[in-house]
């Protein structure tokens, strides 16, 4: 239940995605949406709720694997869920950059030898491809959602064409699906961003889509990290929009190509 104090809020929420959504099917039109969840190492009852919903509503959850530390505890978890794929989540989620220096965290940053990443994003694909075999889509989701362009650009060459950062990454290519709506606000306590601010974030990209195209809309999620909210916002927003005649959810194989 949605305690009392934000009900409005919620409503509030609830009424305008149903208009945009509304929008859409009018025009006999629909937004494409996909779900990424980042940090997967292993099973977790955070996990299970997601699961939980990606088939209680039928849509595909995009785990985002840390290769290093994936376990076969998770590929067993996994095997048998029919709405659940896996993309690479770097190799081991470790910051490379310098903090003293004042650089954001990235693994797959400036501060890289390039080839040595290349064989460790190299040796997680294969990693990866092991434990989840078909679930597996070759497509990197940099930690921190930074990447060099340097990294970007070869990526291809170790067979892992697609990428998916957060929102704008310098230099769109095919096979490129970003995320655009963090769930999360991550100053601490990290905790769900609250139903207005979802609003907002909500209403700037459908606004965008009813004149730019076809661009899915990437929601973003990290369970390990999801507070009560987090788990009541994904329950409330798949009962709407998994469910519009206005919306779509794409397989995400399909989505990467």
């Amino acid at each position: 239940m949605i305690p009392d104090n934000r009900t409005t809020d919620f409503q509030v929420f609830r009424d305008e995605l149903v208009r945009h959504l509304d929008w859409f099917a009018d025009r006999g039109r629909k937004v494409s949406f996909w779900w990424r969840d980042d940090d997967a190492i292993e099973p977790s009852t955070a996990l299970d709720r997601m699961l939980a919903l990606a088939n209680e509503h039928r849509v595909d959850l995009a785990l985002a694997v840390i290769p290093k530390d994936a376990t076969e505890a998770l590929a067993r978890r996994l095997a048998e869920e029919p709405h659940a794929v896996v993309l690479q989540h770097g190799w081991q989620h470790k910051n490379f950059q310098l903090k003293a220096k004042g650089e954001k965290a990235a693994e797959l940053g400036s501060r890289r030898d390039p080839d040595e990443l290349m064989d460790q994003l190299q040796a997680g694909k294969a990693r990866l491809e092991t434990l989840f075999g078909d679930k597996f889509i070759p497509a990197i989701v940099p930690p921190w959602n930074r990447i060099a362009p340097e990294i970007s650009r070869r990526l291809p060459g170790v067979g892992l064409p697609g990428l998916s950062t957060f929102t704008f990454h310098n230099f769109p290519r095919d096979h490129q699906v970003q995320s655009h709506i963090d769930i999360l606000k991550w100053k601490k306590p990290v905790r769900f961003i609250g139903w207005e601010s979802a609003r907002l974030r909500f209403d700037l990209q459908l606004t965008r889509r009813r004149n730019t195209g076809v661009e899915p809309l990437g929601l973003l999620s990290h369970h390990l990290a999801h507070d009560e909210p987090s788990f009541e916002f994904l329950e409330k927003f798949l009962a709407i929009a998994a469910h519009h005649e206005g919306a779509d959810w794409p397989s995400v194989k399909a989505l990467f190509g």
